[in-house]
């Protein structure tokens, strides 16, 4: 067995297009899911699998570290965007993993143009800003996943928290700088 045995591939925006045309061809539907997918939670599991769901081939999109920056603070991403795409694409529901440099994802959905694209629960039909792009050429969105209870930002925020009281166990490896 091999790496690409378990792993999705983490393809560049060419080879994309080219492996959604394939699948495209051969009767798979296409559905788009995106994100920054940075401290990666159950949240972002089920929101995947959700999409995944809706059946088809599943392309995950990931923001860029650049974009990362732009939407979520200077200090982010806390992990990069090539071993973001390396973890999403080990999720077994996933079926190809690529990064995004554009501010949104309407660049990437132009190019594809899914069947299919998959938001979360924090948006509804109508408040998803990419509906109209994706209503052109007669996609359809598709809110999926769990209620929004989970956040990356919310789980960073805990950890240095618990970091600052020096409250982590030793074993997950984050303590507090002052105090070492």
């Amino acid at each position: 067995m091999t790496r690409s045995d378990y792993f999705a591939p983490i393809l560049d925006r060419g080879r994309l297009i080219a492996r959604v045309a394939v699948e495209r061809r051969n009767g798979q539907r296409i559905i788009l899911a995106n994100g920054c997918f940075d401290l990666l939670h159950v949240g972002h599991i089920r929101y995947l699998e959700g999409a995944k769901s809706l059946g088809g081939y599943l392309v995950a999109a990931i923001n860029s570290d650049d974009q990362v920056r732009a939407i979520k603070g200077g200090d982010r991403p806390y992990v990069s965007q090539d071993e973001r795409a390396e973890t999403i694409s080990s999720i077994r529901c996933v079926d190809v993993v690529t990064i995004f440099p554009e501010p949104t994802v309407e660049e990437l959905i132009r190019a594809l143009k899914p069947d299919f694209h998959a938001k979360g629960t924090d948006y509804t039909t109508e408040t998803v800003p990419e509906r109209e792009i994706v209503a052109e050429y007669g996609g359809r969105v598709a809110i999926v996943g769990d209620p929004k209870d989970h956040s990356s930002t919310e789980l960073a925020e805990l950890l240095k928290k618990a970091a600052e009281k020096d409250s982590l166990p030793r074993e997950c490896g984050i303590q507090n700088p002052n105090t070492t």
